[in-house]
């Protein structure tokens, strides 16, 4: 599987479907086209910190995480049936007040490997300018 991905890679990147971000691991990807295929990949190969873009439609309003940063948290689910929770830092970037469940939400940010569908972090700007910017959009507006 680990050679199917770096096939795909190769040809995403062939095509231009891809730009490495600057600062990031290797395995930090930006992702313009096919990304619920490479969430999809990620999420049954256990990989993470895949830099990725894409949208879907919140399922479920969860409790912000207050302990250390603090972020808003909320699950959505893909056209491909998988579910990502989003961990958007309100810290650094702004709540997303009007959010509700049935909305739909575009997003840019890093992918971690969990049981349930991963989670989406690193939706915002980088204070320090070593990873690469981040965002959600909602409503027309982007939150960073």
């Amino acid at each position: 599987m680990k050679k199917l991905l770096v096939l795909i890679a190769l040809m995403l990147a062939a095509s231009g479907g891809f730009q490495s971000t600057a600062a990031a691991s290797p395995e930090l990807l930006r992702l313009s086209k096919g990304s619920e295929q490479i969430l999809s990949d990620a999420f049954e190969n256990r990989r993470s910190n895949i830099q990725v873009e894409g949208q879907g439609s919140v399922i479920r309003l969860l409790p912000d995480d207050l302990e250390g940063s603090k972020h808003q948290r909320f699950i959505i689910r893909l056209s491909s049936g998988q579910t990502l929770l989003i961990a958007h830092n309100i810290d650094l970037a702004p709540r997303i007040n009007s959010l509700q469940v049935g909305d739909r939400v575009a997003f840019y940010g890093e992918y971690e490997w969990n049981s349930q569908g991963g989670v989406l972090h690193w939706t915002h700007r980088d204070p320090s300018g070593r990873h690469a910017n981040g965002w959600i959009k909602h409503n027309g507006r982007v939150y960073q």
